[in-house]
């Protein structure tokens, strides 16, 4: 059976849908398949992103962040997009959830911790039911 895809969607690409799909790979490993874009990436992951995900032992650092394209949601099953309103075309037979999550850019450590808490959460969720 082939594993599921599921794309993590934010605008810029560079904090929620980054620490999203690290997270999802982490945890799920080869159960899943993980993408990650942004409708108006930045040129760099955000840095305090970074570290709030070495914490958690998860390197980001060299991650870049990418466009979002059509090709990227025609190949997955689950399309998570994270307040980037209607930058994602809608393909039918797709399941799509938005996630309602505090923009981390500009936020110091403290607030970046807590929105990667929330991520954690739902992506241990997502994978209960998508890998069942």
């Amino acid at each position: 059976m082939t594993p599921p895809t599921v794309l993590f969607v934010c605008v810029h690409n560079a904090g929620r849908s980054q620490m999203a799909a690290a997270y999802l790979q982490h945890l799920a490993g080869e159960r899943v398949q993980v993408l990650s874009s942004g409708s108006e990436p930045k040129d760099q992951i955000n840095p305090v992103a970074v570290e709030a995900m070495q914490e958690e032992g998860i390197d980001i650092s060299a991650n870049q962040p990418q466009i979002l394209t059509d090709e990227q949601v025609q190949a997955s099953d689950v399309v998570i997009t994270m307040g980037c309103g209607d930058a994602c075309k809608f393909y039918p037979g797709k399941r799509y959830e938005d996630w309602e999550l505090e923009d981390p850019a500009g936020k110091d450590l403290e607030t970046v911790r807590r929105v990667r808490d929330d991520i954690r959460r739902r992506v241990e969720t997502l994978i209960t039911e998508i890998t069942e």
